[in-house]
């Protein structure tokens, strides 16, 4: 039986059942096992990712089982896949990609949040797009499932929190938050896209393949060489996406100081994903100011 990794966080199972899912489809398979396997990621909640070793922590666990053979392939919140990946391990395939957008909870949109209103983030980008846009809002660490933070803005922790369209769609809560322009707030890069990762050289990988969404994995190709092209970490307030456009894809991205005060933005358009996400990654970096230059290129 096919065996999908998947860390246990309800919007994690209810990622890996879709991958499940599409996985039958495609095959007529009558089952595929979702095998729980619990990051460090989900262990530590009280301090932000970077402090405590980045992306990696939604990763390093599901990766060691998957080169261990406990598991056939793992799925992902692309978004929380760090750039560099081990040779071993590849992305397979993606699923069509959801709504790319944030979400506010707690208020109709960024504008009508009370002044100095407290808003729950444990991203970066988020708190300095916030700060770029609202200089009086205060931001606060908020971290851990989307139940979990839901209940810190009932509880009146904040006044109000962001979180992904795609993610709460996901969970059946279409109508909890209001989204924010695109216009306003450009996401994460790879944001609403969810990967399956295999061993680059395992038979799995073109089983996987056969699900794969072109249109999405062209996409965060180019979002994800654009992070590789800045050296970007955890640390790094950056936003971007790539949209299919006239054959190729048009691209999109912001750098940020960690409090939005200087940021430095652009697009462009190209038909091969590596070579756009590396050539804006290389514009942005030659406009940018010293402060946000200094939290990019690693």
């Amino acid at each position: 039986m096919f065996r999908l990794g998947t860390r246990g966080s309800p919007l994690a199972l209810t990622q890996a059942g879709m991958v499940r899912d599409a996985l039958m489809a495609a095959h007529g398979w009558d089952e595929v096992e979702i095998v729980v396997i619990r990051t460090t990621g989900d262990r530590v909640q009280d301090r932000a990712l970077a402090e405590i070793g980045g992306k990696a922590l939604w990763t390093k666990e599901l990766d060691r089982a998957l080169v261990a053979g406990e598991v056939d392939a793992c799925v992902h919140s692309m978004k929380d896949v760090e750039t560099f990946r081990p040779e071993a391990i590849a992305i397979a395939a993606m699923l069509p990609r959801a709504d790319v957008r944030d979400r506010l909870i707690g208020a109709d949109s960024v504008a009508a949040l009370p002044r100095g209103a407290t808003v729950g983030t444990s991203s970066p980008r988020r708190a300095a797009q916030l700060a770029r846009l609202r200089p009086d809002l205060s931001t606060t660490l908020f971290r851990g499932n989307v139940d979990t933070r839901l209940g810190k803005l009932a509880a009146g922790e904040v006044d109000a929190t962001l979180l992904a369209a795609a993610g709460l769609d996901r969970l059946g809560r279409h109508d909890t938050g209001a989204p924010i322009p695109l216009e306003t707030m450009l996401p994460a890069p790879a944001q609403g896209a969810v990967g399956i990762e295999t061993l680059a050289d395992g038979p799995a990988r073109a089983l996987v393949a056969a699900i794969d969404d072109v249109d999405t994995h062209r996409a965060v190709r180019a979002e994800r060489a654009l992070l590789a092209g800045l050296r970007a970490d955890c640390h790094s307030p950056v936003a971007a996406l790539a949209f299919p456009k006239d054959g190729g894809l048009l691209l999109s991205a912001q750098l940020l100081t960690e409090n939005g005060a200087e940021a430095v933005e652009g697009q462009m358009a190209g038909a091969e994903p590596v070579a756009l996400g590396t050539a804006l990654a290389q514009d942005l970096l030659a406009r940018a100011p010293a402060s946000v230059r200094r939290l990019f290129a690693g």
